[in-house]
């Protein structure tokens, strides 16, 4: 007896030791978690002040306070640290080891050749969406032509920005092609932030609905040579303005020869 009883007793040792090394593998998994906490907490602060930066919440110039962040974050600095450097990666920050952080001003030189690519792009997907859109995606065109009117009527600039950003989306998506959007979107930030300085320009926003409008049209119409004649004229008209816009806040923007 006393050597079957020891045998089993054997037996069950070796099951606890297997349930103890699989409770032990267990453990570096649990122990990856923080950092991937951590990770989540350096993308939400990032996409935070990416939103900030473009929206102009954060004006070029601003000084970017690490400390203060993370206490807003209730966060260490390494999280804010990481999204600080990926967006200066970007262009959207600049970090000075003798002086500081702080927000980029719009770089001039960068301009036209974002302008290019988002004007290649966006042909592509209006001529696609003239191609193929139907009553139902031209109907949804027109209502958000009636949300920027009203963004319009309460001089709601950013209300319009995120109308006029879902307007160019929705004919990525019409078009069939929401990853030019995505594309694009990576491009044109810098425009983004120049953008925002146009609209509240007397006029400007009339003028972008028109020109939106115009774009409808020609989708509408299945025309897509006249939607792509309307989208350049929008797209060329928002350029040509770039120098005036810069005479009236000469502080936001750099050109290459540019003191910091």
């Amino acid at each position: 007896m006393e050597p079957a009883l020891k045998k089993v007793a054997t037996t069950g040792d070796e099951g606890g030791l297997a349930s103890a090394a699989t409770r032990r593998a267990a453990v570096p998994v649990a122990a990856v978690r923080p950092p991937r906490r951590a990770a989540t907490v350096a993308s939400r602060i990032y996409r935070d002040l990416r939103s900030e930066i473009v929206s102009l919440k954060r004006k070029p110039g601003d000084p970017i306070a690490e400390k203060q962040i993370a206490e807003t974050y209730g966060v260490s600095r390494t999280p804010v640290r990481e999204a600080v450097l990926k967006l200066a990666d970007e262009g959207l920050i600049e970090i000075f080891p003798q002086s500081g952080t702080f927000v980029s001003r719009i770089p001039l030189d960068v301009l036209p050749e974002a302008f290019a690519i988002r004007k290649a792009l966006e042909e592509a997907t209006v001529r696609y969406a003239a191609a193929r859109a139907t009553r139902s995606q031209i109907a949804a065109l027109r209502a958000n032509l009636e949300l920027q009117r009203e963004m319009q009527e309460t001089a709601n600039y950013e209300g319009f920005h995120q109308a006029d950003e879902a307007f160019h989306a929705l004919i990525a998506d019409i078009a069939g092609y929401p990853g030019f959007w995505t594309l694009i979107q990576q491009t044109k930030v810098q425009i983004d932030r120049y953008r925002l300085l146009t609209l509240p320009v007397l006029g400007r926003v009339a003028e972008v609905i028109a020109e939106h409008s115009a774009i409808v049209d020609a989708v509408a119409a299945n025309d897509p040579a006249a939607a792509i004649r309307a989208l350049d004229n929008h797209l060329d008209d928002l350029q040509i303005s770039v120098a005036d816009i810069r005479r009236d806040f000469p502080r936001y923007f750099t050109a290459p020869g540019d003191a910091a």
